[in-house]
């Protein structure tokens, strides 16, 4: 946590203020006690109306002072820790998009964003009441043990009992409740994943009528969470109890044997002594309360503070090296040299000795059966992920020696499962090219074969996209899709099997409308369907990761029998013929 208390640098000044205010509150709380024992020995016991206005009206004045500082304390403290959940939020979101695809399977998405979220608010939490308490609490307690000692060192024994005891119960509680609350948010992130997992796939679902089924699993782990909650609440619930007991255990033994001290005549300072020894006793077991609450919010925040170390101590397993190179001597060159690459854990490599090139003007399409590593090999040229071996040249270029931004600013990606953000339709296209002019996102949405369905729309290309495209059917999303990358006018496009959604009509269109815009940029297209990749200048065949067959559609008929089957079981005899 000390190492996240570090983001506070912007607020030095900010700290410094609180730091004096708190200071100052903590001095006028400790000095009323004694100008109350000074009214009730000079004024009320001798019957001196003055000297009661008097000192009354100093004890008004400081009162006043005190609560000024205590509010201008409590609102610079609120902006610091909002400030610091601030920079911490956007240090989490910062760092987790470098990450690669290897960080956000390891991790998970519910798990990221209860990380950003519920744990950020935790330690801003944690944050507010030790800025408050941490300066003031110690104060108390020290300045009121001095002033208590001094109005009567005899009766300090019964201070001497109660702190110890006090100590102890948080000791014993906070044994408990620390690996609890560190369980806590664990069993969170397994609610958040169930809920995600419901909202999403909430049409699969219905589909199979498994809304009770998922209703189940979600009171399960919420019970869980619930159950562990309540838990750890009863626990902490004791501590108050316990607290007060001592508290008034402590005020009873005061009052007892202050009177009796009083009436044997053993304590010079009178019933005003008693009265400013009760008080600053109430202070000092007051301040070990307020340190006792810190340390109900400290475990939690700590377990926070830890998942949140853990995310922004894991290294991007891809990352820039400290000199780049540039390609720019060659456009939209593709080649694989040797190239093998393993999921972490894997049995066995995804892709394995694959070699190949790609030229600008041509197309290069993928087919091959499910999970031949069609979608893992076009990931590589983006640098999704690194290679085990071998070389991913681009330009010439290695990717590994090229900076992410330039590498992947040469490349127009539509990805297998079509993605599009809340916003407007324009909005969505123009997320390829910031500075794209609204004719460029018309010809881009013409070439797409999408032109036709916005169109129909009441906005038209102001029509609103909910979020994760919820309102638009899969055919449109992948057009939409396909022109965001057309927008860009890359050097490289990559489709993704993104055609799957499209009517062969559509699909045959869009393929004639990509072949004129794309004369001059290297093509892959990784498709199922033979039809789409027939017209290919070169089809690369993948079979459980090794390249079976590179050729143009009638030399593997002749040569590969994996694409042989692929094209026998789409099209019937006439059409193969």
């Amino acid at each position: 946590m000390i190492r996240l208390f570090r983001l506070l640098k912007p607020y030095r000044l900010s700290l410094i203020v609180v730091f004096i205010l708190i200071f100052l509150q903590a001095m006028s709380d400790l000095y009323l006690p004694t100008l109350m024992a000074d009214i009730i020995d000079n004024g009320v016991l001798k019957g001196s109306t003055d000297y009661i206005v008097r000192v009354g009206g100093l004890m008004l004045l400081i009162a006043v002072g005190g609560t000024l500082c205590s509010m201008i304390a409590s609102l610079f403290s609120s902006q610091i820790a909002t400030g610091f959940g601030k920079i911490m939020r956007a240090r989490i979101f910062t760092h987790v998009e470098t990450f690669s695809l290897h960080e956000f399977d390891k991790v998970g998405t519910a798990s990221l964003i209860t990380r950003t979220t519920n744990d950020t608010t935790q330690v801003q939490q944690v944050l507010i009441i030790m800025l408050r308490m941490m300066i003031y609490a110690p104060l108390l307690c020290i300045g009121g043990i001095i002033m208590a000692v001094h109005e009567d060192m005899t009766l300090s024994w019964i201070l001497l009992i109660s702190i110890p005891i006090i100590a102890g119960v948080i000791f014993l509680i906070m044994n408990q409740a620390v690996p609890l609350f560190k369980v806590m948010q664990v069993k969170l992130d397994k609610l958040n994943l169930i809920l995600d997992e419901g909202l999403t796939g909430v049409r699969v679902i219905r589909a199979f009528d498994r809304n009770r089924y998922e209703m189940q699993r979600f009171d399960v782990a919420n019970g869980d969470l619930t159950d562990t909650a309540i838990k750890v609440n009863r626990i902490v619930a004791s501590l108050m109890p316990a607290m007060m007991l001592v508290l008034n255990f402590s005020t009873i033994a005061i009052i007892w044997f202050g009177s009796v001290r009083i009436d044997a005549g053993q304590m010079p300072s009178g019933v005003g002594g008693l009265v400013a020894f009760l008080q600053y006793a109430g202070q000092i077991l007051f301040s070990v309360l307020m340190v006792s609450l810190m340390f109900i919010m400290l475990p939690r925040a700590s377990a926070s503070a830890t998942r949140i170390n853990e995310v922004l101590d894991m290294k991007a397993g891809i990352d820039d090296k400290a000199e780049v190179k540039s390609a720019n001597e060659k456009q939209g060159y593709v080649e694989f040299r040797n190239v093998t690459y393993s999921y972490p854990g894997a049995e066995k490599p995804a892709l394995a000795d694959l070699s190949f090139s790609a030229n600008p003007g041509e197309v290069t399409a993928i087919i091959g059966g499910t999970g031949a590593g069609k979608s893992t090999l076009v990931s590589l040229i983006p640098r999704f992920y690194d290679i085990d071996s071998g070389h991913v040249l681009v330009d010439g270029v290695d990717v590994r020696d090229m900076s992410q931004e330039h590498l992947r600013s040469k490349i127009g990606f539509v990805p297998q499962k079509a993605v599009l953000f809340s916003g407007t339709i324009m909005d969505n296209i123009r997320y390829g090219k910031e500075d794209a002019s609204e004719l460029e996102i018309r010809h881009a949405a013409d070439v797409a074969q999408a032109s036709e369905f916005i169109s129909g729309m009441p906005d038209g290309f102001e029509a609103q996209i909910a979020q994760g495209g919820t309102n638009v059917s899969g055919g449109q999303k992948q057009r939409l899709s396909i022109a965001r990358a057309l927008v860009r006018r890359p050097e490289i496009y990559i489709f993704d099997d993104s055609f799957s959604a499209l009517d062969f009509k559509t699909d045959a269109r869009l393929r004639a409308a990509l072949k004129e815009e794309t004369t001059a940029a290297t093509v892959f297209i990784v498709a199922q369907r033979v039809s789409t990749v027939m017209d290919a200048d070169r089809i690369i065949v993948l079979d459980e990761g090794r390249i079976v067959g590179i050729g143009t559609h009638r030399e593997l008929m002749a040569t590969c029998e994996v694409y042989y089957e692929i094209v026998s079981s789409q099209l019937s005899a006439e059409e193969i013929a």
